[in-house]
């Protein structure tokens, strides 16, 4: 089956209506593009924090897993796949910190959930850490979850690949660099990194890739936008470059993961006996 994949680049704030006018915006276009997945980036709903280096003035509202953000987002999604960022309320596990969360809705509901395991710089300070990695069907296919620095591991994107995933859709609000700022953001090297990953974890897990960042400027940091759809050969099949928009594509899932895999098929051949689990104080 074809699958026409969405992936927006778009800026998110804290005030809700107005990111669900944005959202509406965005699936409209989608819709009209014939899309069956719509990826929206990490903290789509309320913002992400206004910097990464314990400075920010304020926090993301905090929703509930199945509170009525998320019902109005299935009931924007109708028969499209839609994935959404968000800050979800914390629990008696978390220590009352919030999750930097993700979910997987259609107009019939919950398809799967995220929450981020992976947290850069001072982000622990505002976000307790997920703890597992897990595919689910979908209408577009087996498929996985994953929060910004979470692809910077190649275990994640492995995990979900091992689990059956064959389409991995990866929500951001990846940052340019703050400390070595370069004047046209396509050069930062923060932008370079953040396609690298995408294109290197689609290539060795021969998966279909979905990529979807904030943009814009928020608080202290300046986002890389960048949002793709990268095929199993690792080559990318659509973006929205450093600029806000929306990158779509059609492939057909079943045949290119297997077409990738024909030959040179990564996790057929992989030596599992031989890799040592990690140490913690590696």
């Amino acid at each position: 089956m074809t699958v026409t994949f969405a992936a927006a680049a778009e800026g998110f704030v804290r005030d809700l209506d107005e990111d669900f006018r944005r959202i509406e915006k965005l699936v409209g276009r989608a819709r009209e593009a014939g899309a069956h997945l719509l990826a929206l980036p990490e903290a789509a709903l309320g913002g992400y924090l206004s910097s990464l280096h314990g400075d920010h003035e304020d926090e993301p509202p905090q929703l509930d897993g199945d509170g009525p953000e998320i019902q109005r987002l299935i009931g924007l999604a109708g028969d499209m796949v839609i994935t959404a960022g968000y800050c979800e309320r914390g629990d008696d596990a978390s220590g009352g910190l919030p999750y930097n969360s993700c979910v997987a809705v259609t107009g019939d509901g919950v398809l799967g959930r995220h929450r981020k395991v992976h947290q850069p710089l001072n982000e622990n300070n505002s976000y307790a850490a997920g703890d597992r990695f897990a595919a689910f069907d979908s209408p577009v296919g087996r498929m996985g979850m994953m929060i910004c620095y979470d692809k910077a591991f190649p275990e994640a994107a492995r995990a979900l690949a091992v689990d059956g995933a064959r389409v991995v859709v990866c929500m951001s609000a990846w940052p340019a660099s703050r400390t070595n700022q370069a004047p046209v953001l396509a050069d930062d090297r923060w932008t370079r990194r953040f396609d690298l990953f995408d294109r290197a974890r689609a290539l060795e897990n021969q998966i279909v890739w979905v990529s979807a960042n904030q943009a814009g400027e928020y608080g202290s940091m300046r986002l890389v936008a960048s949002a793709k759809i990268v095929d199993p050969g690792g080559e990318v099949l659509a973006t929205t470059g450093t600029d806000a928009g929306l990158a779509v594509a059609s492939i057909d899932v079943d045949s290119s993961v297997e077409g990738a895999r024909r030959f040179m098929g990564h996790l057929r051949d992989m030596r599992r006996g031989s890799y040592a689990p990690v140490p913690a104080s590696a």
